[in-house]
């Protein structure tokens, strides 16, 4: 067994434990298409390598020759396709197909040609090459969020693409590929290109698997700091992330503010009107958060009837007119499920973050002036003073 033979073996091995490893991903998470694709994908790869393994053994291997390189080329096109689920684009199957169809054939006519052909080794080594760049065109057009392993991943499948485009001058360089299909393993060509593809499909296939791994967990973890009835960080996801966006905010000079809402007279629309309406009122009031919010905020609701929003970039004033507009729309608001003429309300604090404070400092001042806030007959906004006063200002009342 030539040392061609045994990278074949090695890749064989490779593509299954891969193939496993994205299958207990698609097992783990029923939902995660991409990773059923992907398992599939190496499959077929399985099956392309034992097929390189067994071509020596026939007389005759035209037919094994493209049989191997429809399997191949139908494995890269089923890889993309689980990245095109992956990154929320529409899988291009039919063009993909119909590439597969014409290439599969221009390999069988090519075969006539001398085996040492440029012509020849363009028409197997180019499909391949066009198929890194179509995956590299999925992750390009994707409208989600692209991260460090997502930049990563386009430039190996551009170079990858480039490895493909390039092997019939390497094939060139080495001395051909074999005098027939037979001989191919027990060439210097054949252990080179063997090698590439081992390299480039290792970290290719490693690359989707760190993704698909981030992704679940970052689910698990969304999952694990969301309320479920709000659809709102809860308070421990909501603290995780305002300490983030303070020391972002800190990062870039910018000022900070929180506002902490807290819904009027709750327990009495719960023991008058049923925890149902009580609930609605509170995913009423935790969409219209979400729709006021921009991007870049940090809402969630940390309390039975309590929501705060971190608004990063925003001063004191700025925050106070947010949390004016909001009392004031909120309280204009039907509910479901209440009565036509029944308006809810929310009180509300406002602070901003001062010199030398952290989160729990500034938590503290915008629930002072909450409190300030209900105490001074609720539907109102107050906001703090600062650190150095720790009197909350009055500064709009919904009664005028």
């Amino acid at each position: 067994m030539g040392s061609a033979d045994v990278i074949l073996v090695i890749n064989l091995f490779v593509a299954g434990l891969l193939a496993a490893a994205f299958m207990t991903i698609a097992i783990y998470d029923k939902s995660r298409v991409s990773a059923r694709w992907l398992a599939f994908g190496y499959v077929l790869g399985m099956v392309y390598f034992a097929l390189e393994f067994v071509i020596p053994a026939f007389d005759n291997a035209r037919l094994p020759v493209v049989a191997a390189f429809a399997v191949f080329l139908g494995a890269t096109i089923v890889f993309n396709g689980g990245l095109a689920h992956k990154y929320g684009v529409a899988p291009p199957w039919w063009p993909m197909l119909f590439f597969l169809a014409i290439a599969s054939v221009a390999v069988y006519l090519v075969q006539e040609l001398p085996r040492q052909s440029l012509t020849a080794m363009m028409a197997y080594q180019l499909p391949y090459a066009v198929m890194q760049f179509t995956a590299l065109g999925i992750v390009w057009s994707s409208r989600q969020r692209r991260e460090r392993l997502d930049t990563i991943l386009m430039a190996v499948l551009t170079a990858s693409a480039l490895q493909f485009a390039s092997k019939p001058f390497i094939a060139h360089a080495l001395g051909g590929r074999g005098a027939d299909p037979q001989s191919y393993v027990q060439t210097s060509y054949a252990l080179v290109s063997q090698s590439l593809g081992t390299v480039f499909g290792l970290a290719l296939a490693l690359l989707a698997l760190a993704i698909l791994v981030r992704d679940v967990l970052a689910e698990a973890t969304s999952k694990s700091e969301t309320d479920a009835l709000s659809r709102l960080l809860n308070r421990g996801g909501f603290e995780r992330h305002a300490e983030i966006t303070l020391r972002d905010a800190a990062r870039r000079g910018v000022p900070v503010a929180l506002v902490i809402a807290d819904l009027d007279h709750f327990k009495g629309i719960n023991d008058n009107f049923g925890h149902a309406c009580g609930d609605r009122v509170i995913e009423t009031f935790a969409g219209f958060l979400r729709e006021a919010a921009a991007d870049h905020h940090v809402a969630g609701r940390i309390g039975g009837e309590e929501f705060a929003i971190i608004l990063p970039g925003t001063n004191l004033a700025a925050a106070r007119l947010f949390a004016e507009g909001a009392r004031s729309a909120f309280g204009a608001l039907p509910i479901d499920s209440l009565p036509a003429e029944h308006r809810c309300s929310a009180s509300f604090g406002v602070a901003e973050l001062g010199a030398g404070e952290g989160f729990s400092d500034l938590l503290r001042r915008a629930d002072e002036a909450l409190y300030q806030a209900k105490g001074g007959g609720r539907d109102c906004v107050r906001v703090s003073a600062g650190p150095a006063g720790r009197q909350a200002s009055p500064v709009f009342n919904g009664r005028g």
